[in-house]
């Protein structure tokens, strides 16, 4: 009765504790529920740093963490900030959110971060489980990009850049241009109210007069009269008529579905004051429209637009003036500059060369800055690009311009950056090389074409591949003071292998007579058929009269037949000593063992499995000249050779 007596109240109390804990998970489950759905409220608006605000809160009691990490992603993703997503896309995956979208934008996230392999497997993952063509056919473009990222990367510098440190601030600051001795420039500083599709200000247009000095930039900056409006995004100029007349980019008021109605607008410089803009009427009401640029002689307007019609996001397009001042209808500049990702930011050079930016075409990562050359579009390299966004070029001049980037290190969300043409003289260095294969008793050798042929550093990681053309041509580029091993391969055949190195090939800053420079060095690799039983001489295996220990030069020549072995893993090979006639038989018999012997301890002490060769030693019973007398013939029946015994299928 006793012991009844104190259970009785303990079952109630475990009972109280059990429906206390249950309100408290339902309330927190509640609580969470309401941050969630708030968050889908703010996403479906556009209002993503709003989303994503509430997203944050209710994720730690979630029933669905990976869908809730993937949303803030998108939210991120969605508002220019691919870079911040990259954690939550890879929280979502591994919570098993297999949305398979979220494989390719996983993998733009990394490459925004300068993780290229990674992103890779990911792009890879994409188009094998990927079902949407678009998207496919973007990993498709990404994969193969990534080829020629060793080229972008290795490309020497052409200029060097600097932060508009006293001009830049924790906002954005982009969309530099020139007009009158100031710089003219978008961002998003306040005070003002905050766009929530990002958590900073609405963008205004700003002015601040040009200095002699990049450094000094900023000093006072104002607002441009007229065209600013409060609430609303008012960005990226663009001027003609000696600066009378400007087009900029007006939209994202904030309201649901608000980033699409982004529009071109028009204002004329008249009696001292800009005139009310007016929307220009080759904007496309039910898309997004922007970054405009006139040319040179302000009679082509290009300009970014996602407008249906497209080859994929955004396109570039132009529209010419006539002398009326009426807008051509827009003209799709093509697949030879456009691609399915997003082209945008275009500018005009003094010299008339088109600039644009392109998260589509291959670069270092997001938005990279393009120059289009004969209508090809060529990645400006770094330090011009980076694995954030780098776009708005503009060029005051042939050397020195200004461009934004949100590359780490800045000062805020995107920065201006000043450009300037790097005054050393450019050297790209090329190895031209052709690929031959020679058959056993042929005559001479052929050309092999549409072969592959690998690029390996001097450590052995491979680093590009290429393929020959028809008349067994190929080309790397290659970067300076590196070496490299380039390598072919072929059923049949020994794998043919090249040293190659720039190292000491710099010609001197006064020996070059272009701006950029070539040097081009020649290989020719060799495909040798596999013969077995067939003896190879290798050259240069001296011993000391009398002693079987392998002697330092007769090492380096046994390190080529283990670099044989290693790029040849299916053979087997006999390795055979042979002497001359003088002293007794049993004496050079014993004599070519142990030599063959000692050879073959040492390529085993060099990591090949002992099963793979075997030593012989053949004395004097097989000479290669049968009366010999001079020393010179003695020499070439002391020889070492190996031949294939076994060819593993």
């Amino acid at each position: 009765m006793h012991q009844m007596l104190q259970i009785k109240p303990l079952a109630h109390q475990l009972r109280f504790i059990s429906l206390f804990l249950l309100l408290a998970l339902l309330l927190g489950s509640c609580g969470s529920g309401r941050y969630l759905s708030r968050g889908d409220k703010k996403f479906g608006e556009e209002e993503y740093e709003r989303a994503i605000e509430f997203y944050k809160q209710g994720l730690g009691k979630a029933n669905n963490p990976g869908e809730v990490n993937y949303k803030i992603a998108e939210a991120y993703r969605l508002s220019n900030r691919l870079s911040e997503a990259e954690p939550y896309y890879k929280a979502a995956l591994d919570a098993n959110f297999k949305r398979e979208d979220g494989f390719f934008y996983y993998g733009l996230a990394l490459k925004a971060n300068g993780k290229y392999e990674e992103a890779l497997n990911q792009f890879e993952d994409y188009i094998r489980l990927g079902s949407n063509p678009q998207l496919k056919a973007r990993a498709t473009r990404e994969v193969e990009s990534f080829s020629t990222l060793s080229d972008i990367l290795r490309r020497a510098p052409r200029y060097e850049i600097q932060n508009l440190e006293a001009l830049n601030t924790e906002a954005s600051e982009f969309g530099p241009y020139i007009l009158n001795n100031e710089l003219v420039f978008s961002s998003t500083r306040g005070p003002g109210k905050t766009y929530m599709g990002n958590g900073e200000g609405f963008i205004n247009i700003y002015a601040t007069t040009l200095t002699d000095s990049a450094a000094a930039l900023g000093g006072a900056v104002r607002k441009f009269e007229g065209v600013n409006m409060e609430g609303i995004h008012d960005a990226l100029t663009t001027f003609t008529d000696e600066g009378r007349t400007m087009v900029f980019a007006r939209g994202n008021e904030g309201t649901k579905k608000g980033r699409q109605n982004v529009d071109l607008y028009i204002t004329f410089f008249r009696s001292g004051a800009w005139t009310e803009p007016k929307l220009l009427n080759i904007s496309d009401p039910r898309a997004w429209d922007s970054s405009p640029a006139f040319s040179a002689d302000g009679k082509t307007l290009y300009f970014s637009s996602n407008r249906k019609g497209g080859l994929g996001g955004n396109d570039i397009y132009k529209s010419t003036l006539d002398g009326s001042g009426r807008f051509s209808t827009p003209e799709n500049l093509g697949p030879s500059i456009n691609t399915p990702g997003n082209e945008s930011f275009v500018s005009v050079g003094p010299d008339g060369t088109l600039y644009i930016a392109s998260d589509g075409l291959p670069g270092l990562g997001n938005l990279d800055l393009f120059r289009i050359e004969n209508g090809v579009p060529v990645n400006m390299g770094q330090p011009v690009n980076s694995p954030g966004d780098d776009f708005g070029l503009f060029l005051q001049n042939d050397n020195t311009g200004f461009f934004a980037s949100n590359r780490d290190g800045g000062k805020g969300g995107d920065d201006l950056y000043f450009i300037a043409r790097t005054k050393r003289k450019v050297v790209n260095f090329f190895v031209d090389g052709t690929l031959f294969q020679q058959r056993d008793g042929a005559r001479q050798r052929t050309a092999v074409g549409s072969h592959t042929v690998v690029l390996q550093d001097e450590a052995g990681n491979k680093l590009r591949n290429t393929t020959t053309d028809a008349e067994g041509k190929f080309t790397f580029a290659l970067d300076t003071a590196s070496a490299y091993f380039l390598i072919a391969e072929k059923p049949g055949f020994f794998t043919a292998r090249q040293r190659i190195t720039t190292v000491g090939k710099m010609p001197a800053q006064d020996q070059l007579t272009e701006e950029e420079n070539e040097v081009r060095l020649t290989a020719t690799l060799v495909l040798n058929e596999i013969v077995k039983e067939k003896p190879i001489v290798l050259e240069n295996i001296f011993y000391d009269f009398d002693k079987a220990n392998i002697r330092p030069d007769a090492a380096l020549e046994l390190d080529k037949l283990v670099q044989v072995l290693n790029d040849n893993p299916s053979i087997s090979i006999e390795l055979s000593s042979h002497t001359d006639v003088r002293g007794s038989d049993a004496y050079n018999q014993d004599l070519s063992q142990r030599r063959a012997e000692s050879a073959v301890e040492y390529i085993i002490s060099k990591g090949i499995d002992r099963s793979r060769i075997t030593a012989k030693g053949y004395g004097e019973s097989r000479l290669v000249v049968k009366n010999a007398t001079t020393d010179e013939e003695h020499q070439r029946n002391r020889r070492t050779e190996f031949k294939v015994v076994r060819i593993q299928e």
